[in-house]
């Protein structure tokens, strides 16, 4: 694109380094610049409307004109701008807000612990796997498990965590004492004629062996994303988390649940943890907390971890970790007004009465000749794109292929995250059926688009 000079996009090329963007393709192609949001839609500088089919980021479930939102930060702002929690300090929104965390938690929970970001949440979480046991005598016991594909944020401790190749490339990652085991996700790690529950089986033997090899006395922690989400929605199959969960109490692991995406209705219950039959140590939460109007995410510690905390620091004279904005006043008092609305308008129940028309419209997608698998669950769902649908043989890489399906999305009215061979859509809650069907009309378009396109760049 042209950027006349002066122009907002121009002082933006001039000015902003972008998360996840090639640098180099936009410093040359610009930024595409949101002016304002409506409901599921937002609008950019020319005018021209989107339906917003990722939800922000995974967090906007309120859609970008909630009065409600904007009235809470409004009334906080003018009583209790800022205040922190360090010291003992508190502020009403903040105690407030843990009260209705710890009711809505899926397995019995004892305190919250408040920060920025899911990244900071699960970098806490960490830490915590490392505090907790150093104060029960197992000070060996700090290896951390993830999964492949997985993602828990972006910090240099949580991106390790995160088992998306570009997200440790040149940044020297993961660091020492994280593991990485199998993907649960069956389309493309499943054996010729393996059934999913012995996948399931194969997976937890796998991370069994993992364990053993390393020393169990070794291994603290497992974290996990009930569905996990930006690793191309994989949806773990039948008696996955039971066998998983049977492996870490053998071996007395600690298991987080990464609630960031999942939480707060996304799967059609409150939690994911609530979906898989989770019982996590440790749960953290961001996003939809607050639906994406505040920065804030929090941690949720069950008893046992308390009580190391507890020890910790009465023996060290305080427990050391924290963040300016941990419990921050205004951004407590918009996570409680969500609540508080998903509470009155049961978007729970929303969820599950919208949710068959999303996975449907999803699944028929699976028969279009460029998707190898449309899967998902709830509000949430992948298109892997395929050249061979018989024998799942991926696009060469080169070609960007989702990410050409996602520009044709873009130009037909819907905003969406194409990342490796996938197109992910993950709407606002609040969304209609009747916008449920306009989402993927555009997605169609935007397949039959590609179609026609790549058919001239690659041989029959």
């Amino acid at each position: 694109m042209t950027m006349r000079p002066n122009s907002i996009e121009a002082r933006d090329v001039a000015s902003v380094l972008h998360p996840y963007t090639n640098a180099a393709a936009h410093r040359a192609e610009g930024p595409m610049v949101i002016a304002k949001g409506d409901g599921i839609y937002v609008f950019d500088t020319d005018g021209n409307r989107y339906i917003e089919g990722l939800g922000g980021l995974f967090c906007a479930s309120l859609g970008f004109s909630e009065e409600r939102l904007v009235e809470a930060a409004t009334r906080q702002l003018r009583t209790l701008p800022f205040y922190h929690t360090f010291g003992g300090k508190a502020n009403e929104p903040g105690v407030e807000l843990a009260e209705r965390l710890l009711a809505l938690a899926p397995v019995p929970m004892s305190k919250v612990f408040f920060a920025n970001s899911g990244s900071e949440a699960n970098d806490t979480a960490m830490k915590l796997v490392w505090y907790y046991h150093n104060a029960i005598g197992k000070p060996k016991k700090k290896k951390i498990i993830s999964r492949q594909r997985a993602y828990h944020g972006v910090t240099i401790a949580s991106a390790s965590l995160t088992g998306l190749p570009n997200n440790h490339r040149d940044f020297d990652l993961p660091i020492a004492g994280v593991l990485h085991t199998d993907c649960p996700g069956f389309y493309r790690y499943g054996l010729p004629g393996e059934t999913e529950e012995a996948f399931a089986t194969r997976c937890a033997e796998s991370l069994e062996q993992l364990i053993v090899c390393e020393g169990p006395d070794t291994v603290g922690a497992f974290f996990a994303e009930p569905l996990m989400a930006s690793g191309g929605c994989i949806v773990p199959p039948p008696t996955y988390y039971e066998k998983i969960q049977a492996v870490l109490r053998r071996y007395d692991i600690l298991l987080i649940a990464d609630e960031v995406i999942c939480g707060f209705g996304r799967l059609g219950t409150m939690f994911g943890s609530d979906s898989f039959g989770l019982e996590p140590d440790m749960m953290s939460m961001a996003k939809q907390l607050s639906a994406g109007y505040q920065p804030i995410s929090a941690l949720m510690i069950n008893e046992k971890v308390y009580n190391a905390v507890v020890k910790e620091s009465a023996e060290i004279g305080t427990f050391g970790h924290g963040f300016t904005y941990s419990g921050h006043p205004v951004a407590c008092a918009v996570a409680l007004e969500t609540l508080k609305i998903y509470e009155e308008r049961d978007i729970v129940g929303h969820v599950r009465s919208v949710m068959p028309r999303f996975q449907s419209r999803l699944s028929a997608l699976g028969d279009h000749p460029l998707v190898g698998e449309a899967r998902g669950r709830g509000l949430i769902g992948t298109l892997e794109l395929v050249r061979d649908k018989a024998s799942k043989e991926p696009f060469d890489a080169a070609l960007g292929i989702a990410a050409h399906a996602g520009k044709r999305a873009q130009v037909h009215g819907v905003i969406t995250r194409a990342l490796g061979d996938t197109v992910n859509l993950c709407p606002p809650l609040a969304i209609t059926e009747a916008e449920i069907d306009d989402l993927f009309d555009c997605i169609t378009r935007a397949l039959d688009d590609t179609h026609e396109w790549i058919g001239g760049r690659i041989s029959a």
